[in-house]
This record gives C-alpha cells, structure tokens and sequence, in this order.
C-alpha cells in the first residue's frame, strides 16, 4: 500500500428511497445530512466515488433465509409493510437494502485488489440486527454479515474480523457466524440495550467458540474508555486471530447527542478508533479495511463524526489514541476489562 491510494466510498441517492413512516429515526435525512457534509468537504479531491450494484438474491441467501427475502420482495408493490414492530418497509426499500449489501461488496473488491488505501460504505438501511429470518431494530438484510460471506466465497480470503461499535449489539451479525472460527465478532456496545444480546458469557458455539467478543459496557462511556478497552482487548485478539480483512459496523449511536443512547463518544474519539483499526489492519492485513454505516441519529453529530472518520482513513488528521486514554476512568476501563478476560482468557493469549 501507499499513501497515494484514495479512500472510497459508497454513496447513491437511491439510498434515500427507503422511506419509513414520518417520525421514524432511520430517515432518509440521515444520509442527507451526511452526504450535504461531504458535498462541502473541501477534501473530495482524497476520495473515491464508488457505485454500488445490488447484491443479488443467490448472494444474500449466505446469509438470509428464502421466506424473508420473499417478504422483502412483496414490499416493493406494498408499500408502508410493518416487518418487525419497529422496522418498516417502503416501495423503494429492498432495493436499497440490495444496494446497500452490494455498495459494501464493491468496496471490498477495490479494497482487497488493492485499488484503494481503505473504504467507507455510505449506505442506508443498516443492518446489523438483521437476522437470517427476520428484519427488526430498522435493519432489512445484514450488510456487513453479507460483506464477510462475500469476501470469504467469493474473494477466496480465510478470515474476516468484523467490529462493530454501534451502541446496540449487532446479534443479527454475531448469530450468523456463532459456530463460525474463520469469522471473529469483536462488539463494544451499551449494554443492557436494545436488543438484549451481546453478554459478555455469549462467545459462540461448537467450533466458533471464542470468537464471538461481547465487550458490555455499562452507560457513560466515551472517548477513553473506548480507547483503552479496544486497544488492550481487540489488540492481541486480532493478532493471534490474523484477519485477511478487518470490516466495521460504525454506528455513531455512541455519540454524547445521540438520542439513541447513554454514551460519551465524540467525533474525534471516532476518528482515534479509527486510527487503532488502521494501524492494527496496516500490521495485521495490509492495511485492507472496509467501514459499513449503521446506526446513528443525530444529524449534526452524525455528519461530523463521519467526516472525522473520512479524515482519518484518508490521511488528512493522525489521531494519537494515547492523548484519549489519558481521558480514561480507570474504574469504568477496569469493570469492563476485567469481565471480559474472565471470559476470554482461555480464548486468547495475551489478555
């Protein structure tokens, strides 16, 4: 790899055609709101426009079952279908579900030829609740669950690490791959949260055993914490693990405005979790690394926080994590990291 590479990203107006009800928080404004910021950037000159293709249906049945896509299907001549009690379909959203899965398979391909430094999948419905029979908590088809399938079927890669650092645990992703060793889940989310899963206890199943990483962490949590715990948790985890590719669920629910949850994160403190993945995907995978957009519900906060990360994988800022951990409650990182090496100590070295 070399600094000249661009950074890509995935953005489509057709990712505004998911329409739920007035009042929904997964509105259309959302991208809105992030894709006015970019047209402002004065760094567009650092990115890559991708386009995406919709994910066909023998590609997102890796991951999903034949009835729900059948019932994603009917949505697209019935409009305003209720498929969970708090995710709704409208006429144009199955075809943005597609593109958004497919949005994210074009960025691995430039990603993993090595045609660009890293990637930013721009997309909308998000996706990690999404699970292989059910859509629920605003997701239709699980993007980055199906971006790992892709990259191992159809890219031939062995093993995929995928962090998620939404506020809500992505039990859509964890469940696809729980027996599942050449996938490793690695998930820092508020907990107890919706949905209710991601306990530190639940590590996978059979062969996939230890490679489900729940890190639950109590409400109140920002940029050190965060810091600290991915750093001393993720770090020799992913190490022995050795990913081909690192993908992330970057939710920005996590930010200090957002309505969706009780933690402290800030736009920077995105953009020093960034700088660790790029540095751990630099020693660990050549640099092959692939964010996906899930949750996040403050306009203002989730335009800021997605530029911070855009400057961050093209080169414009260099976070130095060691200034947020010097913000750190040790008391907050120690409960946290504590329970989670009583569980995994006997998964991974080094903890």
């Amino acid at each position: 790899m070399t600094d000249m590479l661009l950074t890509g990203i995935v953005q489509d107006p057709r990712y505004l055609d998911h329409r739920p009800e007035e009042g929904h928080p997964d509105s259309p404004q959302r991208l809105e709101s992030v894709y006015g910021a970019l047209s402002q950037w004065p760094h567009g000159h650092r990115l890559a426009m991708l386009r995406p293709r919709p994910a066909t249906r023998e590609e997102l049945l890796w991951v999903h079952s034949r009835d729900l896509l059948g019932r994603l299907e009917t949505t697209v001549d019935d409009s305003g279908q209720m498929l969970s009690a708090d995710t709704q379909a409208s006429e144009g959203s199955y075809l943005a579900a597609r593109l958004a899965a497919g949005g994210l398979f074009v960025a691995i391909d430039k990603v993993v030829a090595g045609e660009l430094s890293n990637a930013f999948a721009l997309v909308r419905p998000p996706g990690h609740h999404a699970e292989r029979n059910r859509a629920m908590g605003y997701c239709l088809l699980n993007n980055v669950a199906l971006g790992a399938m892709y990259a191992r079927r159809t890219l031939g890669l062995e093993r995929v690490l995928i962090v998620d650092w939404d506020v809500h645990h992505g039990n859509g992703t964890q469940h696809a791959f729980d027996s599942d060793p050449s996938v490793l889940f690695f998930s820092m989310h508020q907990y107890p949260h919706f949905p209710g899963t991601g306990h530190f206890t639940e590590t996978g199943i059979g062969r996939g055993e230890g490679y489900s990483v729940n890190i639950a962490m109590p409400k109140g949590h920002g940029d050190g914490e965060y810091s600290v715990l991915m750093e001393t948790l993720l770090g020799p985890v992913a190490e022995q693990f050795a990913p081909d590719l690192i993908l992330v669920s970057a939710g920005f629910d996590t930010h200090g405005s957002d309505p969706m949850g009780n933690m402290r994160m800030t736009a920077p403190g995105f953009a020093g979790l960034t700088r660790i993945l790029m540095d751990r995907a630099q020693a660990l995978c050549r640099g092959r690394l692939v964010l996906c957009l899930e949750g996040g519900y403050h306009l203002q906060a989730l335009a800021e926080s997605v530029l911070a990360v855009l400057s961050e994988l093209s080169g414009i800022t260099h976070s130095d994590p060691a200034s947020a951990r010097g913000q750190a409650d040790p008391r907050k990182v120690d409960y946290v990291r504590k329970r989670a090496v009583s569980v995994h100590n006997r998964f991974w070295k080094g903890l």
